[in-house]
C-alpha cells in the first residue's frame, strides 16, 4: 500500500493534490490522508479548549473536501480520510508519518504561502523525514508525469544512476536530462533550461535533500520549481 500524506487548508489546489496522488498509486492500493494541522488552543479552560478544536470549515472548504472524496471514490483500491492535528513537534509528526506508513507527501503551492507558524513549522517538519515530497508547480497540472530534469546537488554524495535506480523502484520517472544546482545562477541558465524543458519534453524536476536546522524566515525565498512552473520530487538522500 502506497500511503500519501496531503498537508492542507482545503484550498482549490488541494484538489489537484488529490489528483497527483491518485495518479502516483497507480494500481496500488492506496490511502490519501489529508492532513489539517491546527495551534493547540492556548488555555486553561476545557470548555474553551473544545469550544476551539470544534471550529468548523467554510462553505469553500466542504466543497473542496467532496470534490476530493468523489475522486477517491471513483479511483479502484483508493481510500482518503482527513486527520486533524491539534499541535506539532517533530516526535508527533514523525508519529504521524509511521502510523500511517506514509512513503509520499505532497505540498501545494497554496500550502507552502500560508503564513501562519505552524504551517511553516509542518513543511520543514516534513524536509526532514526521510520520505519523498512532491511539490506542486504553479502551471495547469499534467495527469502523470514521465520525463524529469535531474538538479544535481555538487555536495551530495550521488549519482544520477543511483537516483534513477530510485526512481525505478519507486516511481515511473525517467531522467533524460540534468544540470548542477542553480540557485545562485539562475537567471543566467534560464534560457538553457528552458531549450532543455522544450526540447525532452520535461514535465517534472528532481532533486536531493539533506534535513535541516528549523528556522522561521522572514522573507521567503523563492524556489527553482516556482520559478520554472514545475513539480518537483524531492528526495531525501540516504534514501535515494
Amino acid at each position: 500500500m502506497k500511503n500519501i500524506l496531503i498537508p492542507t487548508t482545503l484550498k482549490d489546489d488541494t484538489i489537484c493534490a488529490v489528483k497527483a496522488a491518485v495518479n502516483q498509486a497507480k494500481d496500488s492500493a492506496c490511502e490519501i490522508i489529508l492532513l489539517m494541522a491546527a495551534e493547540t488552543p492556548d488555555s486553561f479552560s476545557s470548555s474553551f479548549y473544545l469550544r476551539e478544536m470544534k471550529t468548523g470549515l467554510t462553505i469553500s472548504q466542504e466543497e473542496v473536501l467532496e470534490t476530493c472524496r468523489y475522486i477517491v471514490e471513483h479511483t479502484p483500491n483508493c481510500k482518503i480520510k482527513v486527520h486533524n492535528q491539534y499541535g506539532l513537534s517533530s516526535p508527533i509528526f514523525k508519529r504521524v508519518i509511521d502510523h500511517f506508513s506514509v512513503k509520499l507527501v505532497i505540498l501545494t503551492n497554496s500550502y507552502k504561502n500560508e503564513t501562519k507558524r505552524i504551517y511553516q513549522y509542518l513543511i520543514q517538519l516534513a524536509g526532514n523525514q526521510k520520505c519523498p515530497i512532491l511539490h506542486l508547480g504553479n502551471e495547469n497540472l499534467k495527469e502523470d508525469f514521465t520525463k524529469a530534469l535531474y538538479i544535481e546537488n555538487g555536495r551530495a554524495n550521488m549519482h544520477v544512476k543511483d537516483v534513477q535506480q530510485f526512481l525505478n523502484e519507486n516511481f515511473s520517472y525517467e531522467i533524460v536530462s540534468q544540470t548542477s544546482k542553480i540557485d545562485d545562477d539562475y537567471d543566467n541558465l534560464a534560457p538553457y533550461l528552458s531549450e532543455a524543458i522544450s526540447k525532452y519534453d520535461i514535465d517534472l524536476l528532481v532533486e536531493t535533500r539533506k534535513g535541516e536546522k528549523i528556522k522561521f524566515k522572514k522573507n521567503k525565498k523563492e524556489n527553482i520549481n516556482e520559478k520554472l512552473g514545475l513539480p518537483i520530487l524531492s528526495l531525501y538522500e540516504e534514501m535515494a
